[in-house]
Parts: C-alpha cells; structure tokens; sequence
C-alpha cells in the first residue's frame, strides 16, 4: 500500500476529503477499510476500487467530516 500524489489526487483531498492508495490486487474493502482506520486511527465513510489497465489496483478512500484528509496527507508528507 502506498499514497498516489497525482495533482488529481491532491486536489481530492482538498475537495472530496478523500486519499487515494495504490493497495494489493487482492485486497477487498473491508481489508483496505479496516488497515487504514487502525494505521491512520480515522474514521473511513466508503472505499471505492479502480483496477487500472496496467495491472493496479487504486483505492479511493474517503473519510467521515470528522476526520481530516489534509490532516492524514501531511502525515504522509503529500503535501
């Protein structure tokens, strides 16, 4: 698992309050929901999947108003 800092994925932190991940192909939801509320001690609102042409698998993870996506991108030095 790691953090995407595209201009795309940066603006949807800002605006969606929303972290987008490049996470394993096997990885489901609920794992990728689970990992992420107990590293980061967030609450997580829904995770979308995008398994991208070139063998990659993109999670959209996005947060609940009371956590904070720009807090956690700081954390992970994103920004």
């Amino acid at each position: 698992m790691y953090p995407i800092a595209t201009e795309k994925a940066l603006n949807m932190v800002e605006t969606q309050n929303t972290i987008t991940y490049v996470v394993d192909l096997r990885a489901d939801k609920k794992k990728i929901k689970g990992e992420f509320e107990k590293v980061f001690n967030v609450k997580v609102a829904r995770v979308n999947i995008a398994i991208e042409p070139y063998n990659e698998k993109r999670a959209y993870i996005r947060l609940e108003k009371e956590s904070s996506a720009p807090d956690v991108a700081k954390k992970l030095k994103l920004v």
